[in-house]
């Protein structure tokens, strides 16, 4: 029995080549070649982010050009003049432009429509520009009587002038403050308006075209008072 085993080992030989069954797998000699690694996604490049001034200058110089298509050029003129000192506006519409808080101003309005003014000399009203201030009710046939583009508020405590340039607002602003506080007459200040303007449309010195000359005022509102309730609610006596 021992011989017929043995036998039958030396016979059976090693696998046959090509027998799957008995094909055994010989380990690879070879390395195996790795494989290539995916390559990354590259990152998404991030926006440039807009240089100071690089994005919103141009659509508001854009915008503020669109918006005076057709504009007189008064008003074309102090608008780009606000524009270049202040920034862009902070609300347009087809008929007025708007600037907030600038400089010293509480609220700039360029107008497309023109008022004709005739002192101290002719031109265009276009731009009205508004500062806190409070005014005594008494004081308002002066005021009227200086200069009629010089507007009081009482109730909201503003007082605003309206011309075609800053400077000349300034002008209006610092002499009615003359004028108000009993410093100047109307007639003297009618006068010095006149002098600065020609000062400074000759390149001289005009002081009081080139900024507010007075401190800023506060608590200028005067929400005024209601009417005695008693003396409005008892009807009048009938005549006999």
């Amino acid at each position: 029995m021992r011989i017929v085993t043995l036998l039958a080992v030396v016979f059976a030989g090693p696998a046959l080549a090509g027998d799957p069954a008995s094909k055994k797998t010989e380990p690879s000699t070879q390395p195996a070649t790795p494989a290539s690694p995916a390559t990354p996604a590259s990152p998404a490049t991030p926006a440039t982010p807009a240089s100071a001034g690089s994005a919103s200058a141009p659509a508001s110089k854009v915008d503020l050009t669109t918006a005076l298509q057709g504009w007189p050029a008064a008003s074309q003129e102090a608008a780009k003049a606000m524009s270049a000192k202040y920034g862009p506006p902070v609300a347009t519409t087809p008929d007025m432009i708007v600037w907030g808080q600038a400089g010293p101003w509480k609220k700039t309005v360029v107008y497309k429509n023109e008022n004709q003014h005739n002192f101290p000399m002719p031109h265009k009203d276009v731009m009205e520009q508004w500062i806190d201030y409070k005014v005594m009710p008494e004081k308002g046939d002066e005021l009227l009587a200086y200069d009629g583009s010089v507007v009081v508020d009482r109730t909201s405590g503003t007082m605003s002038a309206r011309c075609d340039k800053e400077a000349a607002n300034f002008l209006a602003i610092n002499l009615a403050h003359e004028v108000v506080t009993g410093k100047m007459a109307v007639a003297d200040a009618r006068k010095k308006y006149g002098e600065q303007v020609m000062a400074m449309k000759a390149g001289q010195p005009a002081p009081l075209t080139e900024k507010i000359a007075f401190a800023p005022m506060t608590n200028t509102a005067d929400p005024d008072r209601a009417l005695d309730e008693k003396a409005s609610a008892t009807p009048a006596p009938e005549k006999k």
